[in-house]
């Protein structure tokens, strides 16, 4: 089967060009990936290439040898994918030592996965066992009101999941585990990818400080309906407090507990302390 008429990719390239029509992808910014179950593997086999070298992932993901990911390409364009995915994103393929990648399919012109792949794929790793293996996308975007609101918020998991939590009733329902929080770092590195992962065993949503936002979901609906909802919550709290720097009135704990009941999920005590 050709690469671009199977769903997935059609799904991946979607996610893409949704997610620049949000302006969340100011030129090269934010990255995507996809890790592929074995029978899209086996379908489109055919067409990938061994003729490209292995080359270092930059640290080790033992959990993911042997996969295969798609994945946007460092420094391409968000809104060229749609229009040339062949040439924006590629499928890579993990050794067996899951120290090394080479690429089967894509980058036409030239390049390589994102700068930030040691940081996704030691997500995927994370969360393909934390999630027993349904997770498979992870998702790294500049949304502005998540990123405006790392100025003026602690940066402290407590205070961003019950900030956003607030902001509208579906929230707790849609990231009910809470949100995680990473200081500034450099990105691309090793160091953010740690600190990230760590997070990632306990939440789905990771904000970078003074950069973006970080999600992890089972598929690609999921994921960007998660990215939505946060930055939609965020968006909500910055039109509040430009408007008054307090509150009149909020969704209270005692709130939170009756919707938890209700939809039957479980809020973390420690996000629902009295203010």
């Amino acid at each position: 089967m050709k690469i671009l008429d199977t769903e997935f990719v059609k799904s991946f390239i979607r996610l893409c060009d949704d997610g620049f029509h949000q302006n969340w992808h100011e030129r090269n910014g934010g990255n995507l990936s996809y890790r592929m179950k074995q029978s899209e593997v086996e379908s489109v086999r055919e067409n990938f290439t061994d003729g490209n070298p292995w080359q270092p992932i930059g640290t080790r993901v033992k959990g993911l040898a042997g996969e295969y990911f798609m994945v946007t390409g460092s420094g391409k364009y968000f809104r060229n994918v749609i229009l040339d995915p062949e040439a924006n994103i590629c499928m890579i393929e993990v050794d067996e030592s899951g120290e090394n990648y080479r690429i089967r399919w894509g980058l036409v012109n030239g390049g390589r996965p994102t700068s930030e792949l040691p940081s996704h794929l030691m997500n995927h790793e994370v969360k393909k066992e934390s999630s027993n293996g349904k997770h498979r996308v992870i998702y790294h975007a500049h949304p502005a009101n998540v990123i405006a609101l790392t100025f003026v918020l602690p940066l402290e998991d407590k205070v961003f999941t019950r900030e956003l939590w607030e902001m509208a009733t579906e929230c707790p329902v849609v990231f009910p585990d809470g949100v995680g929080v990473v200081g500034w770092m450099v990105p691309g590195g090793r160091e953010i990818a740690a600190a990230t992962s760590e997070l990632m065993k306990n939440y789905d949503v990771a904000v970078w400080a003074h950069h973006g936002l970080f999600v992890s979901g089972e598929d690609f609906d999921l994921t960007f309906g998660l990215m939505h909802t946060v930055e939609k919550s965020a968006e909500i709290l910055v039109k509040v407090l430009s408007i008054r720097p307090d509150k009149l009135q909020t969704i209270s704990s005692r709130n939170f507990r009756d919707l938890a009941a209700d939809f039957q999920v479980n809020l973390p005590e420690e996000f629902l302390y009295e203010k």
